[in-house]
């Protein structure tokens, strides 16, 4: 008797390794097998580290052929047979998962494969979002040349077939990514409501305005789950915010108190007790520029070589002509001058340039209107739902709502109930 498999493949971020989807990846293995279909996990390996610079496109390529080896590993035998696939994507990994599941949709794939469950963690799913602030205006006109391929597409600025950016081409619902997706009976996204520097609310749970951004002050009512906290079950807000409170006064107790920072200012390892963290405090204005010089040094050197990479993987024919990138770009060159005829202007609508931001609100996020344009079409999703985590108060929860390294980080345990939600709402 054949046995049936369900493969479920989960993707790490960026910069990321396999180890940081351990925690995952022990939830999976408490998933209840049945009699008839047994539960195989693989959590990719061919794109770790610096590979992860070189694209949304050439990243889910490598990850097709990761699955394509391992479903025929599975099968030699004779004695299994890959009957249901399920994905999950972390950060960078959610929109690998994306990009994958299209691949696999135009191959047929799920003609003889179901698919079943499809779950992001932390996806910039719009892309990676501009504040008005110097800052992000900074990250946004650097992120793009020191991310390589990846930080192109992150920013959706782009053009990867038609004049569109790979991440409004994955939102069209014409596109086979779009497709895919909607082949999935269980789609759920989990994105963090607050402190997720990395991957903010507005991007990761495909909205326009951020209700969490400003929750201390605006009188938000946030209801955890009592079985899967930090997940939120409900929120409300009030129509008219409650007015600030009154100002301290200067050098009482409640005033020094108020000039302590409501999350730590550190990232972990460099949040220490008593009197080493006075010491590292002392060092910041030494340490400081020295971290930004070796960071801009590697992120460049990386960059460099990732753009090399990709320049011998367009070079090789042989194993580049049947990727889907490929194929998008062959018919794009035989129709492209009778596109040109008809349309006088391919970026109408969909123009990257960010639109100016909310009048006296600097918290909420610059929405281009192709970013508009690529939420509305995602939550149009007809199985689509959202799970929220409030993890507060850390640095950044971008780590903690997927566990990324429990032994080393005591906080990103915290992110086991979300995981546990993720486990419990598994079809098998």
């Amino acid at each position: 008797m054949i046995r049936q498999v369900h493969l479920l493949v989960a993707i790490h971020g960026m910069w990321g390794i396999p180890d940081h989807l351990a925690a995952l990846a022990d939830e999976a293995s408490r998933i209840q097998h049945s009699d008839q279909v047994e539960l195989d996990v693989l959590v990719v390996q061919t794109n770790q580290s610096d590979h992860t610079y070189d694209g949304i496109d050439f990243g889910g390529e490598r990850v097709v052929e990761e699955i394509n080896e391992r479903i025929e590993s599975l099968e030699e035998g004779g004695n299994k047979r890959v009957a249901r696939f399920s994905v999950a994507g972390y950060s960078l990994g959610g929109l690998l998962a994306r990009y994958v599941i299209g691949i696999l949709h135009a191959r047929k794939f799920f003609d003889k494969v179901e698919p079943v469950n499809f779950n992001t963690f932390a996806t910039p799913h719009i892309g990676l979002l501009r504040y008005p602030s110097f800052f992000s205006t900074i990250t946004n006109t650097l992120g793009p040349k020191l991310l390589a391929r990846t930080g192109e597409q992150f920013y959706a600025v782009d053009k990867w077939t038609s004049g569109k950016s790979l991440l409004e081409t994955m939102s069209d619902k014409t596109s086979v990514f779009y497709e895919a997706l909607t082949l999935f009976p269980q789609l759920t996204i989990y994105a963090n409501a607050v402190n997720d520097v990395t991957v903010p609310y507005v991007t990761s749970a495909i909205e326009l305005r951020d209700p969490f951004v400003t929750h201390e002050t605006n009188g938000i009512d946030i209801k955890l789950d009592a079985e899967y906290s930090p997940l939120i079950e409900s929120f409300t807000t009030p129509d008219i915010p409650p007015p600030p409170p009154s100002p301290p006064r200067v050098f009482t107790g409640a005033w020094f108190r108020s000039l302590k920072p409501n999350r730590p200012i550190l990232p972990p390892f460099l949040q220490k007790p008593f009197p080493l963290n006075i010491v590292i405090y002392v060092a910041i204005p030494v340490l400081l520029p020295l971290a930004i010089t070796f960071a801009l040094f590697k992120l460049s050197s990386e960059s460099r070589a990732s753009r090399k990479r990709i320049q011998l993987l367009e070079s090789d024919k042989s194993r580049s002509a049947h990727w889907l990138s490929t194929v998008f770009h062959e018919l794009e060159r035989d129709v492209g001058d009778a596109i040109g005829e008809i349309v006088d202007d391919p970026a109408d609508g969909n123009s990257t340039t960010p639109m100016s931001a909310p009048p006296g609100d600097a918290s909420q996020p610059i929405i281009s209107q192709a970013q508009r344009n690529m939420a509305a079409s995602l939550n149009a999703l007809p199985n689509l739902h959202k799970r929220l985590a409030f993890i507060h108060p850390v640095r950044n929860s971008h780590a903690t709502i997927i566990c990324r390294d429990e032994k080393r980080f005591e906080m990103h345990k915290i992110g086991r109930g979300v995981l546990r939600h993720w486990r419990d709402n598994f079809r098998m």
